[in-house]
This record gives C-alpha cells, structure tokens and sequence, in this order.
C-alpha cells in the first residue's frame, strides 16, 4: 500500500514512521488521527527520545477473549471480590487498635 504524506511524499506501510515532537503532535492531534486512520504511522518523542507510537489498530486490540496481565489482573480480580470494602475495613480497624512491641533487649 502506497500513502501520500502531509510534504506529498509517497510512504509505503513498511518505511520508517514520521517522528514529531509532543507540542507539534498536540498541535495536530486531529490531522494525526485522520492520517493514522488511512494508513499512517508516527513516532512522537518527548525530549528527543520515542515515547509513543501513533499507529492504526489491529484486529487483536479489540480481542475480549484475553485474560489481563500483571498488575492488571490484579485489580480485576479485586473488583470481583463483594467482600473488600469489610475486608479493608477490617485491616484498617485492626492497625488502629495495635500497640507497638517493645523494642528487643540486645545488651
């Protein structure tokens, strides 16, 4: 597939992805969008270095069948959980009415 960039240069979808910089990338946040939309990818740096990639979404993106990962899975598994807010309150009333121990005699 042929694209046309915004300087009317032909990009094909395996060339290197236009870099711009965060303020430039607000700027033209929409034109990006639709640029992205029809093909396009962009590389947007902050302080020089990539920090996102602008790119169009793949089929796999909208995928449910997937189980989350990391602390993701975490918190899923936490908002199933009906018992947590008296479980939380439990923990927290626990830790108000401990007393420290004694610090241990080492002489």
């Amino acid at each position: 597939m042929t694209l046309k960039s915004k300087e009317g240069q032909k990009e094909t979808e395996s060339s290197a992805p236009e870099s711009l910089g965060t303020a430039e990338a607000k700027r033209r946040f929409s034109e990006l969008v639709d640029r992205v939309g029809s093909g396009e990818r962009f590389v947007v740096s902050r302080r020089g270095r990539p920090a996102v990639a602008l790119v169009p979404p793949t089929p796999e993106l909208f995928e449910r069948g997937r189980a989350p990962i990391g602390l993701a899975a975490i918190a899923g598994a936490l908002a199933d959980w009906d018992e947590l807010d008296r479980v939380v309150e439990e923990i927290y009333a626990a830790r108000r009415s401990s007393r420290d121990r004694p610090a241990p005699d080492l002489g």
